[in-house]
């Protein structure tokens, strides 16, 4: 599986829709009777004046939130490809992008961290050409307002604007317009959010939307003992592509070193993130799979032992498989 998606070959989207649906298809035997779909922030639902909570059944919903997970693995692909982060072209950030998003059950439906995704592929696209653009004001300002779109969507996604100012110190020497922009951009969208709650006499409780800034990091969280299991594949090819990385970091081209070291600090930020929420959702965690499909993609693609990496992959891909047809 992992030599077919190491080629660049268009007849891999055809393997892609196949893995796409082996790595769904248990879930729908054990659905439930009724998903829940919530794409905007409480704060911001008078923008979205209709119920749509439920207007999907479950099982269309599923199927949505596969064919976003598709377009977004192509995207990603594309990226990837684009800015030669792999050093040669491949279809492995599709095939992990995939993979990743059938982790857990909570990812295989539609959710607002599973829009958000896209703008984390969007931000990446101008993150990544700020490396060789003379002006990044205009870029950064762009930035800004896909934050704050994103804070709409789902709130814990405002900390990706830390990305920003991280991409300015790695990418650019330093010119405080272009730290100014970036909030001017994500200011523009609440300025008019603020309108909008000034024409319906909410103004006096925009200030709350910020509140949930000083929740109290928690000392531990509720999540499902079995799902521990998953992890242990996911971490043991995490580490192996930092050593991987860590072995050819030097030989990569400065933009490609920067360009991955931004990667890690949206994998870590993303992921820790999660507890602005009041209550934890597992699905926050799709926010994390862009910058591990990368860092997954990276490994299989430069890993030797054929019989090793096909065999961790297939281990991994079974374990999804397996968690979806049994209802722990």
């Amino acid at each position: 599986m992992i030599n077919i998606f190491r080629a660049f070959n268009p007849l891999n989207v055809v393997w892609l829709i196949i893995v796409l649906f082996l790595s769904r298809v248990g879930y729908l035997f054990h659905v439930p009777d009724k998903l829940q779909f919530i794409f905007v922030e409480p704060f911001a639902r008078l923008l979205v004046p209709v119920a749509y909570e439920y207007a999907f059944s479950p099982v269309l919903n599923v199927l949505l939130a596969a064919v976003l997970v598709f377009a977004q693995a192509l995207l990603l692909n594309y990226l990837i490809n684009f800015y030669n982060l792999l050093g040669k072209p491949t279809f492995l950030p599709a095939l992990m992008y995939v993979t990743l998003s059938g982790l857990f059950t909570p990812f295989l439906m539609l959710s607002a961290p599973l829009i958000c995704n896209f703008l984390v592929i969007w931000m990446l696209f101008k993150l990544f050409s700020l490396y060789k653009g003379e002006d990044a004001k205009s870029t950064v300002y762009d930035l800004g307002m896909i934050v704050a779109l994103g804070s709409l969507i789902y709130f814990p996604f405002i900390y990706l604007f830390l990305v920003i100012w991280i991409a300015l110190v790695l990418f650019k020497p330093f010119d405080w317009r272009e730290w100014v922009a970036c909030i001017l951009g994500y200011g523009t969208i609440f300025f008019f959010l603020a309108v909008f709650y000034y024409l319906n006499d909410r103004l006096a409780g925009f200030y709350t939307i910020w509140r949930p800034l000083g929740t109290k990091f928690p000392d531990h969280i509720n999540i499902n003992s079995y799902n521990y299991l998953l992890l242990v594949p996911v971490l043991g090819i995490l580490l192996l592509c930092f050593f991987k990385l860590r072995q050819n970091f030097f030989k990569s081209y400065v933009q490609i070193r920067k360009s991955f070291q931004l990667l890690f600090f949206i994998f870590l930020i993303a992921g820790f993130s999660f507890y602005v929420n009041a209550a934890f959702h597992l699905n926050h965690f799709l926010l994390c799979i862009v910058p591990a499909a990368v860092f997954f993609a990276y490994y299989f693609l430069y890993a030797t032992g054929k019989w090793f990496y096909e065999s961790l992959f297939l281990l991994l891909l079974i374990s999804i498989i397996c968690f979806q047809f049994n209802n722990f």
